[in-house]
């Protein structure tokens, strides 16, 4: 597990805070524009979620997921920190907005 240095951010900076690699690879960051992301492997996948800005608590909810990505594990090596954190990186600049139903 790494942890990643927090700096200031130019309104485009991708950072990842938390990762770690491997079959079970996890972790999560935030994006220049107060967005958070987390990601995980699950399934054969690397799954993605981007959340709202300033969540209210350290858990994200459901209703604060705008957008998600799904990327096979046969594009990257998940053992590779360098490599796991370009296909995250990708994966988040190619999220597909969450569709709310209408109330």
């Amino acid at each position: 597990m790494t942890l990643a240095v927090t700096r200031e951010s130019d309104g485009r900076e991708f950072a990842i805070e938390d990762i770690s690699t491997g079959v079970f690879a996890s972790g999560f960051g935030h994006l220049g524009d107060g967005r958070s992301f987390s990601f995980q492997v699950h399934r054969g996948q690397l799954l993605v979620e981007v959340y709202h800005p300033r969540l209210a608590g350290p858990v994200p909810l459901e209703e604060d997921v705008v957008a998600t990505a799904a990327r096979s594990l046969t594009d990257f090596d998940v053992d590779d920190e360098r490599s796991l954190t370009a296909a995250v990186r990708d994966a988040v600049a190619h999220a597909v907005p969450v569709a709310r139903p209408s109330r």
